[in-house]
């Protein structure tokens, strides 16, 4: 079986990202209009009518804005976190709570919950799975924990969030409490971070990265792309544009002699500590 995935757009002017089988699909976040994220999918060939639900990770303008136009004109279910609900004011949309390694169910699809430090009141990230295939979205996250860790070890493919170059920022314009904030453990990974992570904690069947959530003023994809080029091996690096979809992946059952490092294929509902 195979996922199909893409990155409707990526940065703080919006995030939304595609994941589905063939017969339905979600989206993570819905920064992006309705008009825009009608028009991104259909240039892939895909349609917001085989969308299911939205399944959100913070409360962000850049990752919710688009939910009241595409609910209002499709009726998609969200599932936001109690608290996120009631903090992003999101009023009159079909909304269900979700909790962290609580399984949910979309058609063919599987999709958990877990908890990221981020200055959000309730922020997540989630693995989305269909039968041996997973896919993470790792975004929106000011320190690498257990939870990050332990979900993506198990991933076939990844967004994983590459927000800043430590010498950009540092010598950027950003006053100093915003470079503090974006930086501290509450913020967003640098390019760094996100590397140490790919290359401590990537399992052997990782096919896709998508590296996501570039600053547009303390980063650039040729600094990411050259980064993540030299320690890629077989996985294939993909750069989700802020001004732009890629292309629509297909996310693969592993071989069988890469099956038995899988955990079956799902992800384990282990309790981990936060901090």
């Amino acid at each position: 079986m195979s996922l199909f995935v893409a990155s409707l757009n990526s940065g703080s002017n919006g995030n939304c990202y595609y994941i589905g089988n063939r017969n339905e699909a979600i989206l993570i976040d819905a920064g992006i209009s309705c008009r825009e994220t009608e028009r991104r999918l259909r240039r892939l060939g895909l349609s917001l009518t085989n969308v299911k639900a939205i399944f959100v990770t913070h409360e962000h303008a850049d990752h919710v804005c688009g939910i009241p136009s595409i609910y209002k004109k499709f009726k998609i279910p969200l599932y936001i976190s109690t608290r996120t609900l009631l903090k992003a004011q999101l009023k009159k949309v079909e909304a269900y709570n979700f909790k962290p390694y609580e399984p949910v169910s979309i058609g063919g699809l599987t999709i958990r919950a877990f908890p990221i430090l981020h200055d959000a009141i309730d922020p997540h990230n989630f693995i989305i799975s269909n039968e041996q295939v997973n896919v993470g979205v790792f975004t929106d996250i000011g320190k690498i924990t257990d939870h990050i860790i332990q979900n993506f070890k198990q991933c076939h493919a990844a967004f994983l969030e590459s927000n800043y170059d430590d010498e950009l920022l540092e010598t950027g314009r950003y006053p100093v409490a915003l470079k503090n904030r974006i930086k501290g453990g509450n913020g967003h990974l640098s390019n760094i971070q996100a590397a140490k992570l790919f290359t401590e904690h990537r399992p052997t069947f990782m096919s896709h990265l998508f590296l996501g959530h570039l600053s547009r003023n303390n980063n650039s994809p040729g600094i990411v792309q050259n980064l993540f080029d030299g320690i890629s091996d077989a996985t294939e690096i993909v750069i989700a544009s802020r001004y732009k979809e890629t292309k629509l992946f297909a996310i693969h059952a592993p071989t069988e002699s890469q099956a038995h490092s899988l955990y079956k294929g799902v992800v384990l509902p282990v309790q981990l500590k936060l901090f």
